[in-house]
């Protein structure tokens, strides 16, 4: 996986993440934004305390909401803590594991087990 967290920009404007090969307008990507590079605000969030294999447990996810150029964007993921409240501010930090690549029934080799989660500011 790359350490960019990769959305796309479509020619309406509207910006998804992750990112599809077509815009809610059918129209192509005509470029991609690195949400890695902004802030995000915490919209709602949740502490599971039954995480599946390799996940740490508990496991705080938030979905969070970026401002890219006034164009809003939400993204899910783990928080880096369980201190978190909607409406705090968090920036995406790289991870090289997400969840321990051994664990589970997966063969390690066959998926990428890093991505980002969000810290609070």
């Amino acid at each position: 996986m790359s350490d960019r967290m990769e959305a796309y920009r479509y020619e309406d404007g509207s910006i998804s993440y992750p990112g599809h090969p077509l815009g809610p307008d059918g129209s192509k990507p005509v470029e991609t934004v690195d949400l890695s590079e902004y802030t995000a605000t915490v919209v709602t969030w949740t502490t599971s305390t039954a995480t599946p294999p390799g996940v740490r447990e508990p496991n705080t996810v938030a979905i969070v909401e970026f401002d890219v150029d006034s164009e809003p964007v939400r993204a899910i993921g783990q928080v880096t803590t369980d201190e978190v409240e909607t409406g705090t501010e968090v920036r995406p930090v790289y991870t090289e594991e997400l969840r321990d690549p051994n664990e589970g029934i997966k063969v390690p080799e066959s998926q990428a087990w890093d991505g980002y989660r969000f810290e609070p500011l």
